[in-house]
C-alpha cells in the first residue's frame, strides 16, 4: 500500500468519526464528555468510607423479669450504631463490667468492618478464655458489628450470610402440667395455635417428683430456702407415661420434644430414652452434662432416638469431636454463650458436613436482639433443624421495637437493614436488673444435681 492510499484511508476514518459525533450531538445522543462519564466507576463498585468505633457500652434491663444485657456499639458515622445480645442472666452485673470496663477501651478506634479480626483479638485478649462472662460480652460485640454491617449494606443480616433458604422459621414451644393429662391439654392448645412441634415437660424445672413432696434435706434444715428438689426415680418413671398419654391424645402428626436438663445419671438417661422409642420423639435434649460426653458413644449404640446437645458449651471447639463422631443430631447452642454470630455460623457450617442440624437455645432470658440473631442465622443455613419459640410482653415491646414475630408456629424477622431490633434506652432504664439467681436443684438427701 502506497502513501497516497494510506492517507486516503486515514482521511475517511476521520470523516466517519466526525460525522458520527455530529449526528449524535444533533439528535441528543452521547457526546465525548458523556462517554467519559460512562467510563467512571459505577456506584456499587465505589465502596464505602471506613467507619470507626467511638464507644461500646452495656444497656441493662429486665422488662419481663429476667436480666437482659444489650451491647451498643457507637460509630464515627452520625446516627449509625449496632446492638447485640450479651445476656448472661445469672451473672448479668459481671457482664456489664466486662463490657464497660474492658470492651470499650479494646474497641475504640477500630474499623467496624473487621468483624473476624476483632472477634479473634477479643477472644484471646484476656489470655484465658472459655468463660461465660467474657463470651457473652464478646457475643454482644459481635452481633452489634453484624447489625452495623447490615445497616451499612442496606440489607437484613441474613442476606449477608447467604440469603434465605426457607420462607420463615419453624419453631417449637413448651407444654407443661402437673399430670400427663394436663400436659396433653397444654400440647393440644399449642397445636390449635398452629405449632407442629411441642416440647413436653411435667412438673417444675426440678422435674417430676418435686410436686407436693417435702425432701429430707429440708426437714433437716440443709440447703437454701429457695433450692429446688428433684426425685430422680419418680421423674424417670413419669416421662414415658407422659409421652404415652400425649401421643395418644394429640396423634402421630405432632413432633414431640423433651429436655432432660442433664439431671439424671447417664445410664438412667440411656435406659429412659430407649423406652421413648415407640413414641418417636423429634429429639431428646441434653441427656448428659458436659462432664459426661463420652457416654454419647454408648447412647448411639443403644437407641435411634435423635439427640440435641450443647446448650451448656462455652467454646466452639467443644462441638468438633461430637460432630465428627455424629454423637448428636442437633446443635443446641446458646448463641450469646458461644460468642455471637461469627462462631455460631462456623459451628453450623461444620454441622452441615456431618448432617448435624441447628436448634439454637432461645429461652426467655435472651433479649429480642439475641432472638433476632438466631432467626437471621436460621433463615440462611441449609442444615437448620428447629428453633425455640419466644413471646414478648407489652413491656418488652415498649423497650425493644422490631422484635421477631410468631405466626402459626413460624418465626419471622423484621425485614429492615441489620438485625432489625432497636432499643428505647429511657424505657429500658425503668426496669433495673437484679443480682439474685437461684439454679440449685437437690436430691432428697440434699446433694446438688448438676445441670
Amino acid at each position: 500500500m502506497n502513501l497516497t492510499e494510506q492517507s486516503r484511508r486515514d482521511t475517511l476514518k476521520m470523516l466517519g468519526f466526525g460525522s458520527s459525533a455530529g449526528l449524535l450531538g444533533l439528535f441528543g445522543g452521547a457526546t465525548p464528555a458523556d462517554a467519559r462519564d460512562q467510563r467512571e466507576t459505577p456506584s456499587y463498585a465505589k465502596g464505602t468510607a471506613p467507619v470507626k468505633i467511638t464507644g461500646v457500652k452495656a444497656i441493662a434491663t429486665a422488662p419481663q423479669g429476667s436480666n437482659l444485657i444489650v451491647v451498643k456499639v457507637e460509630t464515627s458515622e452520625p446516627g449509625l450504631y449496632g446492638l447485640g445480645c450479651a445476656t448472661f442472666t445469672q451473672r448479668a452485673v459481671a457482664v456489664v463490667a466486662a463490657i464497660n470496663s474492658y470492651l470499650n477501651d479494646f474497641c475504640m478506634g477500630k474499623d467496624v468492618d473487621n468483624i473476624e479480626d476483632m472477634w479473634q483479638a477479643a477472644y484471646v485478649s484476656s489470655y484465658w478464655r472459655n468463660g461465660p462472662v467474657l463470651n457473652n460480652a464478646l457475643s454482644g460485640l459481635d452481633q452489634a458489628l453484624w447489625d452495623i454491617k447490615g445497616k451499612r449494606a442496606g440489607m437484613p443480616v441474613y442476606k449477608l450470610l447467604g440469603g434465605k433458604v426457607r420462607f420463615a422459621i419453624p419453631c417449637y414451644t413448651h407444654a407443661s402440667g402437673r399430670t400427663p393429662e394436663e400436659v396433653a391439654d397444654s400440647a393440644q392448645s399449642i397445636m390449635d395455635r398452629g405449632f407442629k412441634y411441642v416440647r413436653i415437660q411435667q412438673g417444675g424445672y426440678g422435674g417430676v417428683g418435686s410436686l407436693n413432696q417435702q425432701p429430707d434435706y429440708k426437714a433437716a434444715g440443709f440447703g437454701g430456702e429457695s433450692d429446688s428438689f428433684m426425685n430422680e426415680r419418680a421423674y424417670l418413671k413419669a416421662v414415658p407415661k407422659m409421652f404415652d398419654v400425649v401421643r395418644k391424645r394429640c396423634g402421630e402428626e405432632v413432633e414431640l420434644l423433651h429436655d432432660i436438663h442433664e439431671r439424671v445419671q447417664p445410664m438412667d438417661a440411656i435406659n429412659m430414652i430407649r423406652q421413648l422409642e415407640p413414641y418417636q420423639p423429634f429429639f431428646i435434649e441434653d441427656p448428659f452434662s458436659p462432664e459426661n460426653m463420652k457416654w454419647f458413644a454408648q447412647l448411639r449404640q443403644t437407641t435411634s432416638v435423635p439427640i440435641a446437645m450443647g446448650e451448656l458449651f462455652n467454646n466452639i471447639n467443644e462441638f468438633k469431636e461430637p460432630m465428627v463422631n455424629q454423637w448428636f443430631d442437633y446443635i443446641r447452642i446458646h448463641v450469646s454463650q458461644i460468642g455471637g454470630i461469627t462462631p455460631a455460623m462456623k459451628v453450623a457450617r461444620l454441622g452441615e458436613w456431618f448432617n448435624v442440624r441447628t436448634a439454637w437455645h432461645g429461652p426467655g432470658d435472651v433479649s429480642p436482639v439475641g432472638h433476632a440473631a438466631h432467626a437471621h442465622i436460621d433463615l440462611a443455613v441449609w442444615n437448620f433443624g428447629i428453633q425455640e419459640a419466644v413471646s414478648f410482653s407489652d413491656k418488652m415491646k415498649e423497650v425493644f421495637s422490631g422484635c421477631p414475630t410468631m405466626n402459626k408456629g413460624y418465626m419471622s424477622v423484621n425485614e429492615v437493614p441489620g438485625l432489625g431490633v432497636d432499643i428505647n434506652e429511657k424505657e429500658a432504664a425503668k426496669y433495673p436488673i437484679g443480682t439474685k439467681s437461684n439454679w440449685q436443684v437437690r436430691k432428697v438427701d440434699g446433694t446438688i444435681i448438676r445441670p
